[in-house]
């Protein structure tokens, strides 16, 4: 039985948190390093059009929760979710209701 779409995008971001955790270490967390080097590979749009350099490291500290300099899956993902929040109130704002 082949993946559902929904399962696909579920293993897409498995693979994305993998490729970029263990570089440093730990593979179930990205560092410091490794969290910049996803946002700005997998997120560039959004670091090249920040003008404050920080703004990464703000986000990286608001996302870890348990303050241990480390974002672990559950973390990851509440990026991910926030991403998607904002997209998707960004097309209920462009598309004209009925």
């Amino acid at each position: 039985m082949q993946p559902t779409e929904t399962e696909r995008c579920i293993e897409s971001l498995l693979a994305v948190f993998q490729r970029y955790a263990g570089r440093e270490g730990d593979n179930c967390t990205l560092s410091k390093r490794e969290f910049l080097a996803f946002m700005n590979t997998e997120l560039a749009a959004f670091t090249k059009n920040q003008k404050d350099p920080g703004v990464v490291d703000r986000m990286m500290k608001k996302l870890d929760l348990n303050s241990d300099g480390q974002l672990d899956f559950q973390e990851f993902l509440n990026l991910i979710g926030g991403i998607a929040v904002a997209c998707h109130n960004s097309l209920l704002v462009k598309t004209p209701s009925p």
